[in-house]
């Protein structure tokens, strides 16, 4: 450079000084580490401050290299929070230090300037640093080993922290020259090098970025040749991008197809986990793919046990999971070991004929039975790999698996045991249809597991029997259903706390499975829960609330009985005395609440008191905390929503429980004035709640809600946005109960909300649910204002039956059908192109109304006369034959 180097020396005591700080910030003295804390603030002060932590970092090679390096870590943290402000000569002496020092002998030192240097890129300075990367390349060629493998490691993690800017026209498109670059240095002599140019290249994959996309040939050939390198980092490496160009460039794989599975069938059983785990990814990601069948049914014969065998607890596993202590009911959980949980707020849909199947709710009973070790490993790859395969191969996997069950199942060692019934429940959702010969057999075997000496076998049957609680329910409740839930209820009060959990889980699950069924057993099932509130320590007590909770929506009104109440209702409202409001334990206990409410119905009167005050509470102070930290955010941190949100869903299932007896509270409280705020809350999940809570109380207590329906109805206008699924499904719905309620003085509000309704019920992929309650709004508002509505039948009425022909017949579905034959009766000509789907709609019905059956009656044959007996053959010669005879035997067309 021209300008003159930048000359700056230390002062020796402002150094030393520096260098007692950093000593004394490796104190693990808390108090000690506080006051270094604020002595380093106090020095940001100074402009050359940074001039010292760089100098210690590349210069004093005297001092100890963890002291070096803090210096640098440090001198990270103040790039990442004041970068803007250093003087320019700082920043020009921190870059040429960190070049000039990438290559130190220490491999500490150099990884603390890579991180150094790609803060500084990443702090939007790879444009004001044109130098960087062409110095870090070009440094990459030198001879010494230790400033190849230093700009290596630096280039590595800018290509992770930057990897979108490298793409962009902002730097004229370095990645040109650096892919290449990179993919000579796959053959270097160094394994460590090798494995930063594999990681730098992966950087690049998923977004297929068109430098490498030009040299995918290249890096192919280049990764197989890396195939059986000796390092494990770089294995694992190669593994990693193969199962990304799976992804991205299948074409380019394809005709290498089988020896890549070959390949990845030896590495998933690498003697080094890490590499056996990522390869074992492959399969995962290759069962996405449509190809996938065709790719692997010559290898499943060789695939199979070798995910079966990475099933097995590895012995690290089992000290981990402290696999040999037996009792550990005693001991208080850490409370580190406890997952936030997160509420899922409440969305109104309807119920639907084919009951029971349910797209969205099958994420609860995925593989979590050790989420205390390391959350991802090769056991819980290995089995989610069987789990898509299995629904892949359906039962064309069962061949290859059913001789290593027979052999894992019985098999005297408990580990092999227990690895084989993580693969009975694997299989239970692909594989189902074939197991069912073999259940009546093994489900008793599974039945006996659940008293197996060890724990961990206990809690893993737990979880495979409740893969199969769907069967279990099919057959005769004595058969299987009631020693199943007899032992699972023992199992709920075991002295293993995984156990517990795993049980508790499982039993949920049976629950919804089970519904009604369990009525005879109540007394039984309760007084197991009600036992185990005093027995459980603070994790399994969240999970007990959840199985309550099912246990309530599953048997409903069945729960209202005086001697049930009496065994449900202490215990819980005792925790609920014992919790403070800004307690997050709140939230399950909420939730189950609201659940127990709902079904308890007036059964719940005498315990709705306290627990309505206390929801007010909660929403009251949440919106107060809001209000003060938008006003001060420095003075005030901003409340946790959560609490609000759970508290409206409470709300909710109180006044849904409660219907009219949940007036006088409502009367009593501010609780209007509060939604109007919620509704207007910038947080999606908490007008979604309140909007739920509207259309509740409007069934409730319409008296109360009436008066703010000016101010409410352009806020519900404003949320028919789908971009909010779930907050625009739950102001459709509100909009729906509230027209049924005004009747004739709806009309001013039509203008609101009609044009955006039509609008959502004719968007391609709208969610089932959205559409469904779209559709019955739209008819609930024509069936009040049939003059205002009518003229848009034609825009909305064949998505408007079409949506609604699968839900069950019931209230909601009969108003909102009364609405459209009322509009059809106003504009008959709105009908006429899609009469088909109106008749097709008609058809659903099991048992309408009479008085709703004779306005069908009036439409169809009206239709008919219309149009004359000729047309209407031809007209109803389109029809499906079980459409024609329905309309034939009740109608008589």
């Amino acid at each position: 450079r021209t300008k003159m180097e930048y000359e700056w020396k230390p002062d020796e005591q402002g150094l030393q000084q520096i260098l007692q700080l950093l000593k004394e910030s490796q104190s693990p003295d808390t108090s000690t580490q506080r006051t270094v804390q604020q002595k380093l603030e106090q020095l940001n002060q100074y402009p050359d401050f940074n001039n010292y932590l760089i100098f210690v970092l590349t210069k004093l090679k005297s001092e100890d290299e963890p002291t070096r390096s803090l210096s640098g870590l440090i001198l990270k943290n103040n790039v990442k929070a004041h970068f803007h402000n250093f003087p320019n000569g700082v920043t020009d002496f921190i870059k040429s230090e960190c070049l000039n020092n990438i290559g130190d002998s220490s491999p500490l030192i150099r990884a603390t300037v890579g991180i150094l240097i790609t803060t500084i890129a990443s702090k939007g300075e790879l444009q004001n640093w044109p130098e960087l990367l062409p110095k870090l390349c070009s440094l990459l060629d030198s001879e010494d080993y230790n400033t190849c493998e230093g700009a290596f490691g630096a280039l590595q993690k800018i290509c992770e922290d930057s990897a979108e800017i490298l793409d962009s026209d902002v730097l004229d498109r370095p990645l040109n020259i650096m892919i290449p670059k990179f993919l000579q240095f796959f053959k270097h002599s160094s394994p460590k090098i090798r494995s930063h140019a594999v990681a730098c290249v992966n950087q690049f994959i998923i977004s297929r970025t068109q430098a490498l996309m030009l040299h995918i040939d290249s890096f192919i050939e280049n990764l197989f040749a890396l195939a059986g390198d000796e390092e494990p980092e770089v294995r694992k490496n190669v593994c990693r991008a193969l199962v990304m160009l799976l992804e991205v460039r299948m074409d380019r794989l394809l005709p290498h197809m089988h020896n890549i599975v070959e390949y990845m069938l030896q590495r998933t059983q690498d003697h080094d986990e890490n590499v056996a785990l990522e390869a074992c990814e492959f399969w995962l990601t290759l069962a996405e793919q449509p190809i996938c069948k065709d790719v692997l049914c010559r290898h499943l014969s060789k695939l199979i046990p070798v995910l079966v065998n990475g099933m097995k607890y590895s012995e690290i596993d089992i000290i981990l999971l402290k696999g040999d202590v037996e009792e550990d009911e005693a001991i208080p959980d850490s409370e580190q070991d406890i997952r936030p949980r997160f509420h899922r707020s409440r969305t109104v849909a309807q119920q639907h004929d084919e009951d029971g199947i349910e797209e969205e709710d099958d994420d609860d009973d995925e593989l979590d039975d050790d989420d205390t070790i390391s959350d991802w490993n090769l056991r819980k790859c290995s089995a989610a790999a069987l789990d898509v395969l299995a629904n892949v191969f359906r039962d064309e996997l069962l061949p290859h698996i059913l001789p290593l069950l027979k052999e894992l199942l019985f098999h005297p060692e408990w580990v092999v045991k227990e690895s084989g019934i993580l693969v009975l429940g694997a299989i239970a959702e692909g594989c189902m249809q074939g197991m069912i010969p073999y259940l009546p057999e093994l489900i008793p075997h599974l039945i006996q597991c659940l008293s197996d000496k060890k724990a961990l076998v206990r809690s893993i049957t737990c979880w495979t029997l409740s893969r199969y609680a769907h069967w279990v329910v099919s057959q005769p409740p004595d058969t299987y259903l009631k020693p199943l839930m007899t032992e699972l209820l023992k199992r709920i009060l075991d002295s293993n706390k995984r156990v517990q959990e795993a049980a508790c889980s499982a039993f949920a699950t049976l629950e919804e499975e089970a519904c009604t069924e369990l009525v005879p057993y109540l007394a039984y099932i309760l007084d197991t829960l009600v036992f185990a509130f005093s027995k459980y320590q603070h994790k399994n007590l969240l999970i007990l609330y959840d199985a309550i909770g099912t246990l309530a929506d599953s048997v409903g009104h069945h729960l209202n009985k005086p001697e049930y109440i009496q065994m449900l209702m202490p215990p819980l409202i005792q925790k609920w005395n014992m919790l403070k409001d800004e307690d997050k334990d709140l939230f399950p206990l909420l939730e189950c609440l609201s659940s127990v409410a709902t079904a308890l119905q007036s059964g719940f009167l005498p315990y709705c008191e306290p627990v309505y005050q206390r929801c007010v509470n909660l929403v009251q102070k949440t919106l107060a905390q809001a209000m003060l930290h938008n006003a001060q955010p420095d003075q005030y941190e901003a409340p946790d929503k959560d609490f609000m949100i759970v508290a409206l869903d409470l709300l909710s299932g109180l006044a849904e429980g409660l219907g009219g007896n949940i007036e006088q509270l409502v009367a009593r409280s501010n609780i209007l004035t509060l939604m109007y705020q919620c509704m207007q809350d910038k947080m999606p999940e908490v007008r979604q709640s309140s909007f739920a809570l509207l259309g509740d109380l409007t069934k409730a207590c319409f008296q109360h809600v009436k008066p703010c329906i000016a101010d409410f109805m352009p806020i519900l206008g404003t949320n028919l946005n789908p971009e909010f699924i779930s907050v625009c499904n739950n102001a459709t719905w509100a909009i729906g109960e509230i027209s049924i309620q005004m009747g004739i003085e709806m009309q001013p509000y039509i203008p609101m909300v009609l044009h955006q309704l039509v609008e959502i019920i004719n968007r391609p992929n709208t969610p089932k649910t959205l559409l469904e309650n779209t559709a019955i709004t739209i008819g609930r508002l024509g069936y009040v204002c049939p003059q205002e509505v009518a003229p848009m039948l034609q825009q909305f009425i064949r998505p408007w039956c079409t949506s609604l022909r699968n839900i069950r017949d019931n209230e909601e579905k009969d108003s909102a059908f009364r609405g459209i034959c009322t509009m059809i009766s106003v504009n008959p000509s709105g009908v006429i192109q899609d009469f088909i789907f109106f008749c097709d709609a008609v058809a659903s019905w099991i048992s309408p109304k009479d008085d709703l059956r004779d306005m069908f009656c009036k439409i169809l044959h009206g239709f008919k006369n219309q149009v004359g007996d000729e047309n209407w053959r031809r007209f109803s010669d389109q029809f499906p034959l079980p459409l024609k005879e329905r309309l034939a035997a009740y109608y008589g067309v």
